[in-house]
């Protein structure tokens, strides 16, 4: 059911990830997937174009929050309120809104690596960012949960926790989900938890059982969840994410904010959202075997061609994160690029780290190995 896209209809469906490389060039940097859409989103987007669909978003979320809710019944087996969902244009859209309108005064934490993103729009929210940096390359990568008490302690009031993470691909457990429910609770502080790859966790290598994924608001209903089916579904370009809040009082707020702090989404975006959380769980498990295969290959192709590089096992997301530190290059993904592969630097997701890269890996298997032997000849001089 996954459709690889040939280089030509990658570079018109795709044009931030493929045109900002050279013909040659392979991009796998942007988390955006070489696959073509899911037919049931293709068929209802490009309808609502055919019948003339092109203006201003309806109000409310035109049963966005209910598709949603049965998604994480069918899925994860939780059961959010239908109605508990606010449209925004994007994750990173919502995390701002959520910060402006309903977290308390006070720093925010951000746990490092991190999301670009996550740094800017805490500084646009008018927040002071207290970094927690964990270690990349520790087997468990786990948040550092004594320096996020010292946060809270010292007057921070907000967690930004991405669940599963971005980009060390690691699924947190329920018990260290519940450990920090238990910190915000004790200082009074919010988590506004990123699980736009929740939908995305992996089996385990070569179809073993794989990780567990909980939903944060499962563990901690005060805390604020922003997602999105864009990146399961491949659709950043429509425009359409969701924050969840299970206390109406902030649902209220959120609500009743001026048009100008929230009105970015489309309505193309809201169909999108309804079909793919509703109708595609056939298209979307074949999607995870897929990149659990891809997952598999990397493994392999990484333990030939790179055998000094270190990576945490990919337990979610199509985003690997690999320590090339052994071959002497502070900005690998640099001289990747001097040989025909784009990836992400380390140092994009923690500021001063050298000698890491981002490899996005939803692409066809032949396009992966190309990627891996491209950077093993860069890196080898």
């Amino acid at each position: 059911m996954i459709v690889d896209l040939s280089d030509e209809e990658a570079r018109a469906a795709l044009p931030l990830k493929w045109g900002a490389v050279e013909p040659g060039v392979l991009p796998a940097w942007v988390a955006e997937m070489d696959y073509a859409l899911a037919p049931a989103v293709a068929e209802a987007v490009a309808g609502a174009v055919r019948r003339g669909l092109a203006g201003y978003p309806p109000f409310g979320d035109a049963g966005v929050g209910a598709a949603f809710a049965g998604f994480a019944r069918r899925h994860w087996g939780w059961s959010p309120p239908e109605d508990a969902s606010v449209v925004v244009g994007d994750v990173i859209a919502g995390i701002r809104l959520v910060l402006e309108t309903i977290c308390p005064p006070g720093p925010v934490v951000v746990p490092l690596p991190c999301y670009p993103p996550f740094r800017d729009v805490v500084a646009l929210a008018g927040r002071e960012m207290v970094p927690i940096d964990l270690d990349p390359d520790a087997t468990d990568a786990a948040l550092d949960l004594e320096r996020v008490e010292a946060a809270f302690r010292g007057g921070a009031r907000t967690l930004l926790l991405c669940n599963p993470h971005n980009p060390l691909g690691r699924v947190p457990s329920r018990t260290e989900l519940q450990a920090l429910a238990e910190l915000a609770r004790r200082y009074d502080a919010r988590v506004v938890a990123d699980e736009i790859h929740g939908p995305l966790v992996l089996p385990g290598p070569h179809g073993t059982d794989g990780p567990v994924f909980t939903p944060y608001l499962d563990v901690d209903e005060r805390a604020v969840l922003v997602t999105s089916h864009s990146k399961t579904f491949n659709t950043a370009g429509l425009h359409t994410a969701q924050v969840v809040c299970l206390d109406p009082a902030d649902l209220a707020r959120l609500r009743g904010v001026l048009l100008p702090q929230n009105h970015a989404y489309s309505p193309l975006g809201m169909i999108a959202a309804r079909v793919a959380w509703s109708d595609c769980d056939d298209w979307h498990a074949a999607l995870v075997r897929r990149l659990g295969e891809q997952r598999d290959l990397l493994a392999e192709l990484v333990a030939s061609h790179l055998p000094d590089a270190r990576t945490r096992p990919l337990e979610a997301t199509y985003l690997a994160w690999l320590d090339l530190r052994a071959y002497g290059s502070d900005d690998p993904a640099a001289a990747a690029l001097a040989h025909g592969v784009k990836v992400a630097p380390g140092s994009d997701y923690q500021p001063g780290l050298p000698g890491h890269v981002r490899v996005n890996i939803a692409t066809s298997p032949d396009r992966l190995e190309a990627v891996v032997t491209r950077l093993a000849k860069a890196l080898a001089g």
